[in-house]
């Protein structure tokens, strides 16, 4: 769970900049007070004190994120990681997740608020100004009034205790902010203090197709470019629900009582009925004794829909992805030869979608492994050997437990 999560921060502060290019600040931050009347006639929450702000050029931010990086994960973390994501089948065998990182946070970075430094930065070679860099700004202000009644930082460490929670988090706080930037506009052009359903379903479409003008964004692995127009798109749809049952309670109440789950941001009406998800047991590790654990955690319906669409197709992803009721993983090295082996489990809303996922992990299989060997394979159970090595899937009720990367046959 740790070692996934710094990925999480990492991801996080890729989020962070990846908006649209705000104008320089000469011509934009002196709207800054009306901006922040703005939002908080939507919320009902005042901003407690101005928001500093600050200039900063592509090389410096360059090396503060390289710092934020050195500071936070160590190679270990970096290489347990990829290690997680090459298993799992997410990213190819020679995805780099560091260098890869960096160059999409490159090719986006416009500006961002450091809810560590409690102020917002613009780079000094962003955009000439107009209606869109305005918005822009809107949405780093709300991170901003966000932040001051609800310590960002915080609600975000604490998210760290689940991987897939964390990344729920994430959702809350970009979602509401982009949910803002849209509210904002409607009640500028004299509307309410809302967004209307055609503008939300244009700001959703919105989000993918401005991501997929970044070269660097495009060529990413599947799992990478979802991961990061996840908490956006999705946690803004959730954000929308929410403001529809609760009205100005959910801007405080997400906050206060955040979502357990991907699946509670995909599904609000989960979140909403207090339904968390159901963390199985891993199985039994054969051979412990032989492995060092590098870390454990949480997987998600966001994973799961990217694992199944990546290797099966969309609908069927979405569609059963849906009945997961909770995943555990654990990451483990060989002592003897440092090879990775991971053992992880998913427990399904009825043995039937366990069923269904069991069946359709073969074909996960044999789209992620370049060679692939059949042992054993009946109703219930699978085993043989892929690329990381001697791997067994077998169905116990509702739940599918995996093992992958043995050196020797699992039975």
């Amino acid at each position: 769970m740790k070692f996934y999560c710094r990925m999480k921060r990492l991801l996080a502060f890729v989020l962070l900049v990846a908006l649209a290019p705000l104008a320089r600040p000469q011509s934009l931050f002196s709207e800054i007070p009306a901006m922040q009347d703005g939002l908080s006639s939507i919320t009902g929450l005042s901003f407690t004190h101005q928001v500093p702000y600050a200039l900063m050029t592509k090389d410096q931010l360059r090396r503060d994120f390289e710092q934020r990086i050195k500071a936070s994960m160590k190679p270990a973390d970096l290489r347990a990681q990829e290690l997680t994501l090459k298993l799992l089948g997410l990213v190819p065998a020679d995805f780099d997740l560091r260098q890869s990182t960096i160059d999409v946070l490159t090719e986006q970075a416009a500006a961002f608020y450091d809810y560590n430094k409690k102020k917002l930065f613009v780079l000094d070679e962003a955009g000439k100004g107009g209606a869109e860099e305005r918005i822009a700004l809107v949405h780093e202000l709300a991170h901003a009034l966000a932040d001051q009644h609800f310590h960002l930082a915080k609600y975000i460490h604490e998210g760290l205790r689940s991987d897939d929670g964390a990344t729920a988090r994430m959702a809350v706080m970009e979602g509401q902010a982009s949910w803002l930037m849209a509210a904002y506009l409607s009640k500028q052009a004299g509307g309410g203090p809302d967004v209307p359903p055609a503008i939300l379903e244009l700001m959703t479409q919105s989000i993918q197709t401005s991501a997929e003008e970044y070269p660097v964004f495009s060529k990413a692995p599947l799992y990478i470019r979802e991961s990061l127009t996840f908490p956006y798109a999705k946690g803004m749809l959730f954000q929308n629900e929410v403001y529809r049952k609760l009205g100005r309670e959910s801007f405080s109440e997400i906050f206060l009582h955040p979502p357990a789950s991907t699946q509670q941001i995909l599904h609000p009406e989960l979140y909403l009925a207090h339904k968390a998800p159901a963390i199985p047991a891993l199985p039994e590790i054969p051979g412990s004794r032989d492995f060092r654990k590098l870390g454990d955690g949480t997987l998600g319906e966001l994973e799961y829909r990217v694992l199944l669409t990546q290797y099966l197709d969309a609908e069927t992803g979405n569609r059963s992805a849906a009945h997961l009721a909770g995943s555990s993983y654990a990451l483990l090295e060989d002592k003897r030869d440092k090879s990775a082996a991971l053992a992880f489990a998913s427990t399904w809303d009825s043995e039937e979608s366990a069923r269904e996922f069991f069946d359709q992990y073969h074909r996960v299989l044999r789209g992620k492994s370049k060679m692939l060997e059949i042992g054993s394979d009946t109703a219930s159970s699978l085993d043989g050997r892929a690329d990381s090595g001697y791997f067994r899937v077998w169905l116990a009720g509702a739940t599918v437990n995996h093992l992958e990367g043995w050196k020797s046959p699992l039975h």
